[in-house]
């Protein structure tokens, strides 16, 4: 069945792509979550007539999220988080963490364009892929470190018996003045 995507669908296609599904993801989840319409004749001469009078918008929004990809390309993210003594992260970092870490470097990123290839449990170096447009994408790396970086634990050897040293008194006859 063909369908013409009302907006982006993961793995599927974006926003104004004729693609193909099965009937049964078209019928039973796109078209009944507004995510897309059945790709008939008309809506295929409705669709191309958008396309050519919105060209101009799209080759703007194109050049803006290319100016945002070169704002993101020299970023590099830190992001912390509660680990325990193996080093295994409690929990996992997310795209939610990614976007929180780049707002507070001051880039507004939906956390919905974010993407992390695998899941994050441990400390260490990874990538995640931004995908501001179509035909834009851009990786920046991060690293977890941990938050609460447990004390290095020192095994102390059992103190040996410390010698003390002799006392020496003093007798009273050096403090006084000599007697003649």
């Amino acid at each position: 069945m063909k369908i013409i995507l009302k907006e982006d669908v993961a793995n599927l296609g974006y926003k104004d792509d004729v693609v193909e599904v099965k009937n049964g993801y078209g019928r039973n989840y796109l078209i009944p979550q507004g995510k897309a319409i059945l790709a008939t004749p008309s809506a295929l001469k409705v669709l191309a007539e958008n396309l050519k009078q919105r060209a101009h918008k799209i080759a703007k929004i194109k050049a803006d999220a290319e100016a945002i990809a070169a704002t993101l390309a020299g970023v590099s993210l830190t992001i912390p988080a509660k680990v325990s003594e193996t080093g295994t992260i409690y929990g996992s970092v997310s795209n939610i963490q990614v976007a929180e870490a780049l707002e507070a470097k001051g880039h507004k990123v939906d956390r919905k364009i974010i993407s992390i290839k695998e899941t994050i449990k441990q400390v260490g170096q990874y990538m995640a892929t931004v995908r501001l447009h179509k035909e834009v994408a851009v990786e920046i790396p991060f690293e977890v470190v941990a938050e609460n970086a447990p004390a290095p634990v020192v095994e102390e050897a059992p103190a040996a018996p410390v010698e003390e040293a002799p006392v020496v008194e003093e007798s009273p006859a050096e403090d006084a003045p000599a007697a003649e």
